[in-house]
């Protein structure tokens, strides 16, 4: 990829996508269609190319927690963090991957699944206390279950829980339900978003998938890069 702003040029993705230091850190990644579309055929991998793909697993690699929604693990079929070539140096002091933190209201998760048995990292879930009790038994087998809220997941109470476990630099992967809950609660830091060259039309999904907000969450770019493909990497920031 190369450097379109600030400055052109070949670009160093470790640098430039580096966290803070010294801060808790929201960041989510998400690509999207030029009409808007966050899914092909109800999969967001239907976006992207071999680049976006490279940076998703990058990203990965410099986060200490990967949080997803239930129904992005099912529809997209999620395994385990597994390390990536690539990674030499960036997890240095850390554990070789890091865990993900699945978003389940109702559990409906098969605990069996690769997912779970097959992690590294103990896969970590994230629960309000009305989950069913025997579904939050099943859980707590085979993951680290963070309770927070009561009809629904508390998500300020759940980032400072995983800041306390020491995931500070957090990286949200949807899906689109997921990150409006983020962004609603005032939580999201940054956005690196992957601009497809595709026009799909139809009613699809956009990155972010609940209420209108009453104040708009406004960002400002940090940088845009490009491939050879025409695909646009875009970095935003909060506006502080």
């Amino acid at each position: 990829m190369r450097t379109l702003s600030p400055e052109p040029g070949e670009a160093d993705l470790a640098e430039r996508y580096a966290y803070p230091s010294g801060t808790t850190w929201l960041r989510a990644n998400m690509v999207a269609s030029l009409d808007g579309a966050a899914q092909r055929d109800a999969r967001s991998g239907g976006l992207g190319n071999s680049s976006d793909r490279h940076l998703f697993l990058l990203l990965r690699g410099l986060a200490d927690v990967v949080i997803v929604g239930a129904g992005t693990v099912r529809a997209e079929g999620y395994g385990p963090v597994r390390p990536s070539a690539g990674w030499d140096g960036l997890r240095d002091g850390r554990p070789p991957v890091p865990p993900l933190a699945i978003v389940s209201r109702t559990l409906d998760l098969d605990f069996d699944a690769p997912v779970f048995t097959e992690a590294q990292s103990r896969t970590i879930v994230l629960a309000a206390g009305s989950a069913d009790p025997d579904r939050l038994a099943a859980a707590r087998e085979r993951a680290d279950v963070i309770v927070t809220g009561k009809n629904t997941l508390d998500f300020p109470a759940a980032v400072r829980e995983l800041a306390a476990r020491g995931h500070r630099r957090l990286l949200c992967e949807g899906g689109p339900g997921v990150l409006a809950q983020v962004v609603a609660h005032g939580l999201l830091d940054e956005l690196c978003l992957t601009l497809s060259p595709l026009l799909l039309s139809g009613h699809p999904t956009r990155i972010l998938d609940g209420p209108s907000l009453a104040v708009p969450s406004e960002l400002k770019l940090a940088h845009v890069l490009q491939d050879d493909n025409g695909f646009l990497f875009l970095r935003y920031t909060r506006s502080r």
